[in-house]
């Protein structure tokens, strides 16, 4: 425990900071690729039994054989609410506990499309879909010593972001920009809201994270204007998935995180760096869009969670 206490104080905190997981159940979302891999990789070389929740199961699969560990799939739409609850009731039957629940996957400045409920994809993947697989998952998490839902969130929940209620799937006009920073600003706002309904009732904690500029295939939906120059300077501008990863991975394990905290790259711009404390915008801590954002999640997904 001394070694562990002595890893959460430091400076570069790195995958060796890791505490044992032996014993406990990670369920990591698009877990197949870039960070959800080696968010899963990690965890899994700590001993965690982890599962890798993905849309594509022979890639997932295909991924697990490049895991050492206890790893298995998960069938996991985001873009369906079907599958949500699906994947729901498989995990459920699965794992009677829950230690970790790791809010992953998402999509980037993608063209103007919707998920099979009629959502806007950017709003639905990265937002809905977690806010519902976490309502669904959330009573296999309450009961467990030390359990927490960690959302990776993003820089861009800056970047013309808003939560435009009168527009929410972007109906009227779309900004590719605009809406993946709605839906990051989304993320955050229900990592704070779900951690101060926690907080009376449960040890379970929520946190998020975010990876700084890292090289993975989400920028593949970026404007050309912005991915080739992106793509030359990705030496300067941005760093592996492997260290991208760390900043879910220290919200996730370190025993010094406390509900509602953020962590990032901690070098300046949070661009790349070792896994910090850091801050969100003002607009994130707006406690009554919080709220009117979580009625409208559930009203919209039809999921309610079990605390109030």
């Amino acid at each position: 425990m001394v070694l562990n206490e002595e890893y959460a104080m430091s400076d570069n905190w790195t995958e060796q900071h890791i505490p044992d997981q032996h014993g406990r159940v990670a369920i990591v979302t698009g877990a197949n690729t870039g960070l959800g891999f080696e968010t899963a990789r990690m965890l899994a070389a700590r001993g965690a039994a982890v599962v890798l929740a993905v849309r594509d199961v022979e890639k997932g699969k295909q991924a697990a054989t490049r895991i050492t560990g206890d790893v298995t799939v998960q069938a996991l739409d985001l873009t369906s609410l079907d599958s949500i609850r699906s994947a729901a009731a498989d995990l459920r039957a699965a794992h009677p506990r829950i230690d970790l629940l790791i809010n992953n996957a998402g999509v980037m400045y993608t063209p103007r499309q919707t998920t099979t409920d009629g959502f806007e994809l950017q709003f639905g993947t990265n937002h809905l879909g977690h806010f519902a697989l976490t309502g669904l998952l959330l009573d296999r998490l309450l009961p467990v010593p030390g359990s927490r839902v960690v959302t990776v969130s993003s820089t861009g929940h800056r970047i013309r972001a808003a939560i435009h209620f009168d527009d929410l799937q972007w109906e009227r006009s779309y900004s590719r920009a605009a809406a993946y920073g709605q839906s990051k600003l989304a993320n955050l706002m229900f990592t704070y809201e779900l951690q101060r309904r926690l907080a009376p009732h449960s040890t379970t904690i929520a946190v998020a994270a975010h990876p700084g500029v890292s090289n993975t295939e989400l920028i593949r939906n970026t404007p050309a204007a912005i991915r080739v120059p992106v793509t030359w300077l990705a030496p300067l501008l941005t760093q592996k998935a492997e260290m991208g990863a760390l900043p879910s991975l220290r919200a996730a394990t370190d025993p010094a995180v406390t509900g509602g905290q953020y962590y990032g790259p901690g070098n300046r711009g949070e661009i790349r760096g070792y896994p910090k404390l850091v801050t969100s915008s003002p607009d994130s801590h707006n406690q009554a869009t919080q709220q009117r954002l979580w009625a409208v999640s559930e009203e919209l997904t039809g999921v309610t969670f079990p605390v109030r």
